[in-house]
Parts: structure tokens; C-alpha cells; sequence
């Protein structure tokens, strides 16, 4: 209980005694409040104390024969040390002047004091049961948010999981066509990719990045990918530089840049230019790659896990705020990326991973409350 509530309720409890004693007895004014305002805090304390025997006895189990005789005991015990710690008190006044029989004014109306704290006690327990309901309430709820978001952490790491043997598939693939045609630029290829590697997967581990860091992860693929299309593979970078301080998930771009090399610039005789975009409007941030295309080829075989992945984490950590969106025309492809911003400067891991649980959060108490106003709507209807 908050201080200040409790010296509200031992003031209260203090002026219904100081009443009682000053109405209903005979004594005087001066004598009820003395007596009446500390008898008052004591049954504060008694009543703040019935959380006990609520904890100790709660509705759901047990019988109610059993709770009632607990709660009943309970109130009895605490009512005669109450009625006990009245007398005390009346015998100090007793031996101040002017307070001559204070004891056996008391005395007379400790039978209606103590029906009185009885029924107080009583209700103090039911208001225990009350606050215990709306904790277990809240509780379960907090419970249940957990378990979502924790549900929703093991998804992503299990989709961002899936993104190291796609990547790695789709390097290796460049390799081996590297080899009979190049051998020292494939030697070459599987240096650098060693180091890119090593900084792809350090940032991988992290919760979430930079975009500036994912942009400069992107951009080392590319230089990867130019030793084995040289002069064909074209890059052009348009990002506005507040975009580079936006918190992203790590290795989000990375497929979509794959994909554009696999399926744009590898099947173009004369290759081509692949367009990397980041700008911000009032969604966040808007993440573009453009590649050309032949017109000619039919649809790839491939399996698709690049752009699901993306999309697949971007929902488990947005919901409906952040988007995947495709285009294509006749020569060119592209695809979009929303993403709600997030910045930071400094301790972008920590912080990162804060956001993470906050946007999870956020995400699963409005799926609760959607859940909650459509079970509301139906039982109305």
C-alpha cells in the first residue's frame, strides 16, 4: 500500500472510531480523538495485514466453509489485539487529568468497536481478493505477451539462420563458374570472400545494425561479384545520408542484392547497372534495388527463400508496418522495402535489441487487444 493511502485510511478509520467513541459513549471529544485516531492506524495495519490469510486461502482452491472459518479467525484474533491495544491505550490517558474512567468508557463500547473492525476486516479481505484478481489478471496477460514475443525472437533468429547457407550457396555457385574460366580471379574470390564472410557473420550474430553497416556489407558482395563479372556488373548508389543511422535487421538486404546479381546482371550478355536506393518518407525508411532483366527469359526456377526470408522477418518484427513490394517491367526489376525508422548513434547493439523487444512488444499487445475487441464484438453481437 502507497504511504499516502494508508494515512488516508488510518485517518479515516481514526474519525469512524473518534465517532463512535464521541457520539455513541460518553466521552468527551478530546478523549475520542486521542484514543480513536491510533486505534484508527492499528486497524490500517490489520487491514493491510488480511493480504495474508487471502494469499494463504484463495478462492480458487479450497472450500468455502474452510476460506470462510480462516477469514472469520482471523478477524476475531486481529479484533481482540485491536480491543486489547484499545484498553492499553485508555489506561495511559486514564492516568492523565481531566480522564478519570477512560478505561471503563472503552470498555463499554468495545462490543460495538469490535462487531465493527470484525465487518472492516472482512472487507479489507474481499478488497485483497479484488487487487489479487486484477494481478493475476495483468500477470497472465504480461505472461502471454512474453511468450508471443519470445515465439516471435525464435523466429527471426531461425529465419535470419536460414539466410547463411543461401548466401553462402549462391557465392559458391560463383566460384564454380569462376574456375574454369578464371582461376586466379576465382582464388581471388574465395580471399575476399573469407574476409567478407567473417564480417558478415560478426554482424549477423548482433540483434540489428546500422543500415549505413548493411549498405557497406552490401557494397563488399558486390566488389566480390565484379572480379567475376568485371566490367558487365555496374553499381549506383543513391542513399540520403540520415537513412545510414537507421537501426535495420542485419543481412536484410543482402538477399535482394543477391538476387539481383543471379537473376539480372548474370543473364545479360552486356550486364548491367544495379541501382541501390535508401530515403525517407513519413512510413520510414524506403529501401530500393533495381536491376535490369532480360524480357526474354522465362521464370526462374529458383527457390525463393531470398525475398521470403526478407519478407517473413520484416512481419515477425514490424507486423503490417513494414513492407516487401516487387515490380517489374519489361527490362527492369525491382524491389521495395518499408521499414519503420529506428536511429542511433551510439550502443546501437544494446539499443538495437531493446528495440527489437519494444517493436515485439508493441507488435503483440496490439494483436491482444485486436484479439480482445473481436471476442468483445462478437459476444454483442
Amino acid at each position: 500500500m502507497r504511504p499516502a493511502l494508508f494515512i488516508s485510511v488510518g485517518l479515516l478509520l481514526g474519525a469512524l472510531v473518534a465517532s463512535y467513541l464521541g457520539l455513541r459513549g460518553e466521552a468527551p471529544w478530546q478523549e475520542a480523538l486521542a484514543l480513536g485516531l491510533p486505534l484508527g492506524f492499528i486497524q490500517a495495519v490489520l487491514c493491510l495485514a488480511a493480504r495474508f490469510p487471502a494469499r494463504a486461502a484463495p478462492l480458487a482452491a479450497g472450500s468455502w466453509i474452510r476460506i470462510a472459518a480462516t477469514h472469520l479467525s482471523a478477524a476475531i484474533v486481529s479484533t481482540g489485539a485491536w480491543i486489547l491495544a484499545g484498553v492499553a491505550l485508555a489506561r495511559l490517558l486514564e492516568e492523565l487529568p481531566g480522564h478519570a474512567g477512560a478505561v471503563a468508557r472503552f470498555q463499554r463500547e468495545s462490543a460495538g468497536l469490535a462487531v465493527t473492525a470484525i465487518l472492516i476486516f472482512l472487507l479489507a479481505v474481499t478488497a485483497h481478493y479484488l487487487v489479487i484478481a486484477l494481478e493475476k489478471g495483468r500477470e497472465a496477460e504480461v505472461r502471454g505477451v512474453e511468450a508471443l514475443v519470445l515465439a516471435k525472437e525464435a523466429e527471426l533468429r531461425a529465419l535470419r539462420a536460414q539466410i547463411d547457407p543461401h548466401f553462402l550457396f549462391n557465392c559458391l555457385n560463383s566460384i564454380g563458374a569462376l574456375t574454369e574460366e578464371d582461376p586466379a580471379g576465382a582464388r581471388r574470390m574465395c580471399l575476399n570472400l573469407a574476409g567478407f564472410l567473417r564480417r558478415s557473420l560478426a554482424l549477423g550474430q548482433r540483434g540489428q545494425i546500422l543500415l549505413g553497416e548493411e549498405l557497406g556489407l552490401a557494397k563488399e558482395y558486390l566488389e566480390i561479384e565484379k572480379i567475376r563479372f568485371g566490367d558487365r556488373l555496374k553499381v549506383f548508389e543513391a542513399v540520403e545520408e540520415t537513412c545510414r543511422s537507421c537501426i535495420v535487421p542485419p543481412l536484410i538486404l543482402q538477399p535482394v542484392v543477391e538476387n539481383a546479381v543471379r537473376h539480372g546482371i548474370a543473364q545479360l550478355l552486356e550486364g548491367g547497372t544495379i541501382r541501390i536506393g535508401a530515403s525517407r518518407d513519413a512510413r520510414g525508411v524506403v529501401l530500393t534495388v533495381e536491376n535490369p532483366r532480360d524480357p526474354e527469359r522465362p521464370a526462374g526456377k529458383g527457390t525463393g527463400v531470398g525475398l521470403e526470408n526478407v519478407r517473413g522477418r520484416l512481419k515477425a518484427l514490424h507486423g503490417d508496418k513494414a513492407t516487401v513490394e516487387t515490380a517489374s517491367s519489361q527490362s527492369l526489376y525491382s524491389v521495395r522495402l518499408v521499414i519503420p525508422w529506428g536511429g542511433g548513434s551510439g550502443g546501437v547493439e544494446a539499443s538495437a535489441s531493446r528495440a527489437n523487444r519494444e517493436a515485439l512488444a508493441e507488435q503483440t499487445q496490439s494483436e491482444l487487444a485486436r484479439g480482445r475487441n473481436h471476442a468483445g464484438t462478437a459476444a454483442s453481437s
